[in-house]
């Protein structure tokens, strides 16, 4: 067995890889790591997305949790940045979010909170794991009284939604917005939201039936969304993922307003009123180069990280910084939340709306988002770690650096999962970064093939 936890959670085709008993044995490794250290009983909140699978998994994990001795708080289908907030407000032991995010259907995963409402770092999901395929080994098994039960709460979605909006303190009456909740996770909390602050809502695809989840729709297919919200002369349009904790945007005109751009209008916003903290935001390698060329024209310092909102956290945290996130949506508003949270990334982005009065598309101009070129190159795989060893490959990149000499961006990365070196290109003329992205691919396929 390869290792069970990825970048977020463990994941995998439900039924078929991510079983009801990899599941009880997740709950049972989970709840005895994650409490071991407790003198009560332990208790652990477990939600998920609307998944025909979710409950399954659901029921499974709370059982391998009860068999340990834990109590378990159900609190049913709930973004995985409710689950994260309500973690530490109900101040329970540990958070479970049964969800593949922007995956298909027939995929479900499982994702772990502390009691502070943290994703778990590598060294704990490690002794879950341990724990696992030493079969339990030391793990005691209660009898009576001493095992577990299960609570179903169904009012913890009205305490997400109350925070969300105590948070953003904004009100939107007469806006009309779009929103697209993947048939998700969302399709109660941010319609429920936006209504009770006053805006117009047009909800399209949230009517979730558990096999339409993220089917062409949600942040991963903007393009219904794009042309609803021209259809509908709306003021901006709001495109959720299958667990609500990643935010893309559509601009009056329709034209898509990514996670970069949004970090780019609120983070100028928080930063002129004084609530950026250390004037800095934190984002990925991946970012786009506009995005870093914005933060120094506007005296942002921008910090990045690797690829993947858990490493932003660990640096927001590190920093103390309040605003992270990455290109594809995920946003952190530390002080507000644990984890991306797309309803508050929403509500923050209608906010500086609100406040300046101006359109989406006007705001989105504070940055330019430079052409960028993706190329792969396909490598042996012992070699893809190693292509800075090679001369050649090290001057090609100077030399494209120096080429574009502070108007472009060569990206290197190594596949975690295939055998490929992704070259990413940012610079100014499209079918000029393309070549340079086609020539370096090509020169370090033929040396590490």
């Amino acid at each position: 067995m390869g290792r069970l936890f990825g970048t977020d959670g463990v994941r995998g085709v439900a039924n078929e890889e991510l079983t009801p008993a990899l599941a009880m044995q997740l709950g049972q490794a989970g709840a005895f790591i994650l409490s071991r250290e407790k003198l009560h009983k332990p208790t652990i909140m477990v939600g998920c997305d609307t998944r025909i699978s979710g409950d399954m998994l659901a029921n499974a994990l709370m059982a391998g949790a009860c068999s340990v001795g834990a109590n378990c708080i159900y609190v049913g289908v709930m973004p995985t940045p409710a689950v994260a907030y309500l973690t530490q407000k109900y101040k329970v032991d540990a958070g479970v979010v049964i969800s593949a995010s922007h995956n298909p259907v027939e995929f479900n995963g499982i994702k772990f909170f502390d009691g502070n409402g943290y994703k778990l770092p590598d060294a704990l999901e490690d002794e879950i794991e341990a724990l696992i395929k030493n079969n339990m080994e030391g793990v005691k098994f209660p009898v009576g009284s001493a095992v577990g039960k299960i609570k179903v709460r169904t009012d913890a979605r009205e305490e997400y939604i109350n925070h969300s909006i105590n948070a953003a303190g904004v009100e939107l009456d007469g806006m009309k917005i779009v929103v697209d909740c993947a048939e998700g996770a969302s399709f109660y909390t941010s319609v429920e939201a936006l209504k009770e602050l006053g805006a117009e809502v047009v909800a399209i695809h949230n009517n979730p039936d558990g096999t339409n989840i993220n089917a062409n729709c949600g942040s991963t297919h903007m393009q219904e969304l794009q042309a609803r919200v021209v259809a509908e002369k709306a003021a901006v349009g709001l495109a959720f993922d299958g667990d609500a904790d990643r935010l893309l945007a559509v601009d009056e005109n329709g034209k898509m307003v990514d996670g970069d751009q949004i970090m780019a209008i609120v983070g100028n916003h928080m930063k002129e009123r004084g609530k950026l903290k250390k004037d800095t935001i934190v984002a990925t390698v991946m970012s786009n180069l506009g995005f870093s060329l914005m933060c120094e024209k506007h005296g942002i310092n921008m910090e990045r990280t690797k690829v993947g909102d858990r490493y932003v956290l660990e640096r927001m945290k590190e920093m103390g910084a309040s605003l992270g996130g990455e290109q594809s949506g995920h946003i952190i508003f530390l002080d507000e939340n644990t984890t991306g949270d797309g309803l508050l990334s929403a509500l923050h982005l209608l906010q500086v709306m609100r406040e300046t009065g101006k359109p989406l598309s006007e705001l989105a101009g504070i940055m330019e988002v430079l052409p960028q070129a993706l190329v792969n190159a396909k490598v042996a795989n012992h070699k893809k770690d190693k292509y800075m060893e090679y001369p050649e490959i090290a001057k090609a990149i100077k030399d494209i650096e120096d080429k574009f000499s502070g108007e472009g961006r060569v990206l290197i990365r190594p596949s975690g999962t295939e055998p490929l070196v992704r070259v990413m290109i940012e610079g100014k003329n499209q079918n000029e970064i393309q070549k340079e992205a086609e020539k370096l691919a090509t020169l370090i396929q033929d040396l590490l093939f």
